[in-house]
């Protein structure tokens, strides 16, 4: 399963499994897959959603997902499950 690593403004790097609540979660707000919309669409704005569901699920607070919220983003790229951090 993929997974999404996040780097912050201020240089901390986390990496997140897209599990299948995030993918629900997906689904529900773009009304489509992720890789439909990933090779079709292609707007970074699907990672930086993925980014920001992503750190809530792991109870990092974070601002309403945003301009604010884009502020605090540095990178976010999806990684298969043999690239570390």
């Amino acid at each position: 399963m993929a997974k999404l690593k996040v780097t912050r403004a201020n240089g901390e790097v986390s990496l997140h499994q897209i599990s299948p609540a995030i993918e629900y979660a997906f689904e529900l707000k773009w009304q489509a897959g992720i890789g439909k919309m990933l090779r079709e669409h292609e707007q970074n704005t699907h990672l930086y959603w993925l980014a920001w569901e992503c750190l809530r699920k792991d109870n990092v607070v974070v601002p309403v997902f945003g301009i604010e919220f884009m502020d605090t983003l540095g990178n976010v790229e999806i990684v298969d499950d043999e690239k570390k951090l």
